[in-house]
């Protein structure tokens, strides 16, 4: 008889083993936390959406929609696309539901996995993780301050000190089209200066030639720090939008840096557009990114709101806490019953039943160890207290406290006391 072949992960997917998912489980319930206390809802939106959406709103020239996203057809002809990013599904839930009738800013969040077909590292995968936050209906700069604040703050908690916040305006409707032109006519005038990647994105969408700027040849890079950049061709409201979401963020304390070439690699960014780099080299480095959309909703068939948001990979978070070298300690069991020969299972079970029903962690053997085995797993789960159960009686061990003999009908009281 010949063995089959063994079946593994796709390429660019991971499993969360047991071992990796406190840290895992601390990441994403401090973000469920924060974004509670900071008024933020939980949404969840299906896992695939009309291809439509995407090309909408992300753009067709962007590498999101030409190169990354997992389009198919469904069994009747429809073009569906697995979600790349959470704030289009949340716009669109935004508009179906009528959200926008309610009182504004409408304050969202999901944490969910977002799909994008690109190489595989370190903390990158084809299936990730993302937190995803959003606040539509207000353009008040106070909003993006708070988002940009939010994450600041979850960073902290979860032990993450070494990053920078990397901030930027890119303008609006009414100033960004001469930019365009202007970025436009420098590009067709230097295009031998720039590499064959970065040429096509000048003919294609002009403001995308900064993106992911450190990974481009050293040559481009100089070349493309002489370009026009945005922020000297910014209208009036928008610097003054812009400045102040920066005196919020110097209200709350929070460091950035103005990088001015800084921009996001879809089309429905407006105005604020921000990023958390962290220590990695590479694509991992970008802890979160985030900015504002002013004119995505009306986009999708809704009215004129404007919204704000960011995303941020929970898997690139995780990797930044442990090269931070945070333990999470695991889940502890708080009581472990090591049964001897001839002692009652039965008994025992009536008490695992008590203990857990009152939300007491609580174990005991199944894999016929000898008693000496049976202690010796209930160090390894870091068992608080193991009560040795024999057929004429028990007896209770704490950690640095003698051992306790106890009648059987007197077991439960005990663990209580």
């Amino acid at each position: 008889m010949t063995s089959s072949a063994r079946i593994e992960r796709p390429r660019g997917t991971h499993d969360v083993v047991p071992s990796e998912q406190p840290t895992w489980r601390r990441v994403a319930g401090e973000a469920e936390r924060l974004c509670a206390l900071y008024g933020y809802r939980p949404i969840i939106t299906p896992v695939f959406e009309d291809t439509a959406l995407f090309e909408r709103t992300s753009g067709t020239g962007s590498d999101v929609v030409q190169k990354e996203m997992y389009t198919f057809e469904d069994r009747a002809g429809r073009s569906l696309t697995l979600r790349p990013e959470a704030t289009a599904p949340i716009c669109r839930a935004y508009v179906e539901h009528g959200m926008h009738r309610e009182p504004q800013p409408a304050k969202l969040y999901t944490i969910g996995p977002m799909y994008r077909y690109a190489a595989p590292q370190r903390g990158r995968f084809r299936e990730h993780w993302q937190l995803s936050v959003e606040a539509i209906g207000s353009e008040d700069p106070a909003l993006d301050a708070e988002l940009i604040e939010l994450y600041h703050t979850l960073l902290g908690n979860v032990g993450v000190g070494d990053f920078r916040l990397e901030l930027n305006s890119i303008g609006c409707r009414e100033c960004r089209p001469a930019y365009v032109r202007e970025l436009r006519a420098w590009l067709e005038a230097n295009l031998d200066r720039l590499d064959e990647a970065t040429r096509e994105k000048a003919e294609t969408s002009p403001l995308r030639v900064f993106d992911n700027l450190q990974a481009k040849p050293r040559a481009t890079q100089e070349a493309l720090a002489e370009a026009p950049k945005i922020g000297e061709s910014l209208c009036d409201a928008c610097r003054d939008h812009f400045s102040a979401v920066r005196a919020q963020l110097d209200a709350y304390g929070v460091s950035y840096e103005l990088v001015a070439t800084l921009v996001r690699g879809l089309d429905y960014y407006t105005r604020t557009t921000w990023e958390f780099v962290g220590p990695d080299e590479g694509a991992q480095s970008a802890l979160s990114g985030g900015g504002r959309y002013d004119g995505l909703i009306a986009e999708i068939g809704g009215p004129d709101n404007p919204g704000v948001g960011f995303g941020a990979g929970l898997e690139r978070l995780v990797l930044a806490v442990e090269l931070a070298g945070v333990a999470v300690p695991p889940p502890q069991v708080d009581v472990f019953f090591a049964v001897a020969d001839g002692a009652s299972r039965e008994l025992v079970a009536t008490w695992l039943q008590d203990l857990r029903g009152r939300g007491v962690p609580c174990d005991t053997d199944y894999a016929g160890r000898s008693l000496k085995g049976q202690l010796t797993q209930a160090a390894r789960l870091g068992a608080a207290r193991t009560v040795v159960v024999r057929a004429d009686g028990a007896s209770v061990r704490r950690a640095g406290r003698e051992e306790e003999p106890v009648a059987l009908d007197e077991v439960l009281a005990r663990l209580e006391a």
